[in-house]
């Protein structure tokens, strides 16, 4: 693979490859959790790992100050330019290294942005940085994969045609991550580029959490806030600074 692979993938081709998720899908997110979780209605929030944006201008059109950080200038350019009239400001850092201190009242990391570093402790770094972020008794949203939904149910290969390029997508999970290779053709000019995210239990979340000083509150299988299982697609995590 070589290198970080997040530097590689998350630019021009990362927006053909996820189109579906886009500002509509983002703002039901947004509205499930803000109607469904006990949340101030006001104050201070973090867009934690941003991408394009559709998530912090979700949380600033319900009268949110937001603040959104992502390492890849590709991605922010796509959040500013998109960006009009909602109350967001841009930052470009890489997740172990934010530098706020108690400044926010609610951290979101949503979409998968986590677990993609090689080293465990790499990966509990950035817990610390989320933790560092919020206030005292601040709240915490990370949507993360299911791990044993993703075991169960992988999908060793998929292929698929979107604006004139040809999409392979081969899967496997090895040493504890799953890895997905990412194959491009677009006028018969071929590249190559992969996607690897560390597979954490439930379990595992907690204890990391809980080493930062924030107490998991609940887990979730979905937006709707269905109870977490192994049937269930996703692992939303809830939690309030200590």
């Amino acid at each position: 693979m070589g290198g970080e692979w997040f530097v590689q993938s998350f630019q021009e081709d990362y927006s053909t490859l996820y189109r579906h998720r886009d500002e509509q899908s983002a703002r039901q997110e947004v509205e499930s959790l803000l109607r469904l979780l006990p949340l101030p209605k006001t104050g201070r929030v973090l867009d934690f790992c941003c991408g394009d944006g559709r998530h912090s201008r979700a949380l600033a059109q319900h009268g949110y100050e937001v603040v959104g950080f992502d390492l890849s200038a590709y991605l922010l350019s796509e959040a500013r330019c998109k960006t009009k009239k909602e109350n967001v400001t841009y930052y470009q850092y890489d997740m172990r290294e934010v530098p706020f201190n108690e400044e926010f009242d609610v951290l979101f990391n949503l979409f998968t942005s986590f677990g993609y570093f090689a080293d465990d402790a790499e990966n509990e770094k950035v817990i610390k940085r989320m933790a560092q972020a919020l206030k005292p008794e601040g709240k915490l949203v990370i949507d993360y994969l299911n791990p044993e939904y993703v075991r169960a149910h992988l999908v060793p290969e998929s292929v698929r045609d979107v604006d004139g390029k040809h999409i392979i997508e081969r899967r496997t999970i090895e040493d504890g991550f799953v890895v997905k290779q990412i194959i491009i053709t677009e006028q018969e000019e071929e590249r190559t580029f992969w996607e690897r995210v560390r597979l954490y239990s439930a379990d595992e979340m907690e204890t990391m959490l809980d080493r930062a000083g924030i107490k998991l509150l609940d887990v979730y299988g979905d937006y709707t806030l269905a109870p977490y299982g192994p049937e269930m697609k996703r692992m939303i995590l809830f939690g309030q600074k200590k």
